[in-house]
């Protein structure tokens, strides 16, 4: 470990205890709540028409929370960032971080999920259209502002580098969301965020399985964050145990 990557390595959280057990209920809620939701999109939601995939069309119910969740999770990395380059309290850096990987592994999801169901519908794995594209161009983006901190030896330049890749690669968020309204793509118009039922064809067993995924996927989203953090805030702790060893 390099002594510059060291130098920065105070504790930007109180390392505390007492979060294990909002950590532990977290987790059991979010496990929990996956749990249920699976249940409900295998036995209650009802089959959709052959032309929206039948069977397959089960995979809504994870891609599009998923790609909800991504959209949040670099949502926190744009406020987080901001913050960061204008305090340089770590906090919000191991924010950013810990965002920026969640908001991968969701859109990794959906760019996983979305070909499965377009493969019988469309005939074919990908269409290089509006949404499909800015998806990963944003999955990218955000690829190589974990690629930028990964290789960075400098902890806190690469911090602030990664914080404006954060900043300018939110920019295709609401373009990603929109495309499907402001370009012709073969891509369903669906729900979004700020109407959920539209276009979506979705009865009332349907909606409430949507709901109940999205609430759970959502409480995944917060367990793995909060991890993520106290897996940081654990690695500065060491990083500075580290540098009193050294220098003592």
């Amino acid at each position: 470990m390099s002594a510059t990557a060291t130098t920065e390595a105070s504790p930007a959280i109180p390392p505390s205890r007492s979060d294990r057990p909002t950590l532990t209920w977290l987790a059991v809620a979010a496990w929990g709540g996956v749990t249920v939701a699976l249940l409900l999109i295998f036995f209650v939601a009802r089959e959709a028409d052959v032309a929206m995939g039948g069977q397959l069309q089960r995979i809504f119910y994870v891609h599009v929370p998923s790609a909800w969740l991504s959209y949040l999770g670099f949502a926190i990395v744009f406020v987080c960032s901001i913050a960061y380059l204008k305090t340089g309290a770590r906090r919000w850096d191991l924010l950013a971080h810990g965002a920026a990987e969640i908001g991968v592994l969701f859109a990794t999801l959906v760019l996983i999920t979305g070909p499965i169901w377009a493969r019988p519908v469309w005939g074919t794995w990908w269409q290089w259209d509006a949404r499909l594209t800015s998806t990963l161009v944003l999955w990218l983006t955000y690829v190589g502002y974990l690629l930028l901190r990964g290789l960075a030896t400098d902890r806190t330049r690469a911090g602030r580098l990664a914080a404006v890749v954060g900043i300018v690669g939110f920019i295709d968020v609401p373009i990603v969301h929109f495309s499907v309204q402001w370009w012709r793509t073969l891509h369903p118009m669906g729900p979004t965020i700020a109407d959920p039922t539209r276009s979506s064809g979705l009865g009332g067993p349907e909606l409430i399985t949507f709901f109940t995924a999205l609430v759970a996927f959502t409480l995944l989203f917060a367990w793995l964050l909060a991890v993520r953090v106290r897996l940081g805030r654990t690695a500065d702790d060491l990083d500075a145990l580290e540098l009193r060893a050294f220098r003592s």
